[in-house]
């Protein structure tokens, strides 16, 4: 099953579709800001390009060369280097990649398991490496969220206000808490399954699929949580050294992801400080947990309107500059790796 989802997921249509909706949105933003006259037309956007900071341009991209190398350490760490280096870098490269053509909302674990499963990881173990990633990536978003708001100089949640998102008006703050609250119980439910009670998580599921509707998947649900319940013995009985390694990764991971952005606006805006540089920061770990309820793939179209209420109007440059900084920014995360996985794939 996870085989025949792997293929769906990389099919040529899937990515198709995934950069045509990207570039429909991009298009779209572009369009909106050549036609505001405040914003100076094609000449203003290309004025407000013109005079990069290289220095901060090229530590934009290191960073993310970085992230993506520490991404490749700790799946190599937390499979106990039962995966190889190679089948680390293509692991991490190929779970990128299915993330950028299903819905974020989705994400790519099933591709994952099966990643890893094809690399030689058993099945149970595969699901609890999969599921552990993502317990340790929402726990980043989770616990870092509150304190940079708590910590943020001024409420960014009156700055952000209610915007007018393709005419529809939407409050950030109320996106962002339904988001932050399915976050939190998704991780929660996940935590509890994998590392504290597995039987009873096998139990509770159990039961819900003896429901006449639930029935079909009953037999899934027993592989699985069986599954689980044994690679949660092997993942409670690993000491210190193995927590905190998969801990601090994670959080170097994010943290560099975020830095990435912080480098990219400090390269094009103007009078940007450290107190400039938190907001900046702030804003990107809010922006995440919005974007994780998209519907679109890899949270196209979302992720780039967005951007633009976020930033626009920051005074951090011209609104000129916004439109064109936003597709930079996603090709630098989001069409690299489309790329790559188009490449990737066949070769793997």
């Amino acid at each position: 099953t996870n085989q025949q989802k792997a293929i769906n997921t990389f099919s040529p249509r899937k990515v198709f579709v995934a950069i045509i909706i990207g570039l429909i949105f991009t298009g779209y933003l572009l369009y909106q800001s050549i036609i505001d006259p405040k914003n100076g037309g094609i000449d203003g956007m290309i004025q407000a390009l013109s005079h990069p900071n290289w220095g901060w341009f090229f530590a934009s991209i290191f960073i993310l060369l970085l992230r993506d190398s520490i991404y490749i350490f700790r799946i190599y760490h937390l499979t106990q280097k039962e995966l190889s280096i190679k089948g680390s870098v293509y692991t991490i490269l190929l779970w990128e990649f299915a993330s950028a053509v299903t819905p974020s909302v989705v994400g790519g674990t099933a591709v994952a398991v099966f990643i890893l499963a094809k690399e030689g990881i058993k099945l149970g173990k595969a699901l609890a490496y999969v599921m552990l990633t993502a317990i340790l990536d929402n726990s980043f978003f989770l616990l870092v969220a509150p304190i940079a708001i708590f910590a943020s100089d001024t409420n960014i949640f009156n700055v952000l206000g209610q915007r007018e998102i393709f005419g529809i008006p939407l409050k950030v703050e109320v996106i962002f808490y339904v988001s932050y609250t399915l976050i939190a119980l998704y991780t929660l439910t996940m935590a509890y399954g994998l590392l504290i009670n597995p039987r009873g998580f096998k139990w509770v599921l159990l039961k819900l699929t003896s429901i006449s509707f639930l029935r079909r998947w009953r037999p899934a649900a027993y592989e699985q949580t069986q599954e689980m319940f044994l690679a949660s013995g092997q993942l409670n009985n690993n000491g210190f050294s193995y927590w905190f390694k998969a801990i601090s990764s994670t959080f170097l991971i994010w943290t560099a992801r975020y830095l990435m952005l912080n480098c990219l606006i400090t390269a094009f805006g103007t009078g940007i400080d450290i107190t400039h540089q938190f907001d900046i920061f702030t804003k990107q770990i809010i922006l995440w947990i919005i974007q994780l309820l998209s519907p679109t793939p890899g949270g196209a179209g979302l992720a780039e309107t967005f951007f633009g209420v976020f930033f626009q109007g920051s005074g951090y440059g011209p609104d000129a500059l916004w439109a064109p900084l936003a597709f930079l920014w996603r090709i630098f995360t989001y069409y690299t790796y489309l790329i790559i996985g188009v490449i990737a794939f066949p070769r793997w």
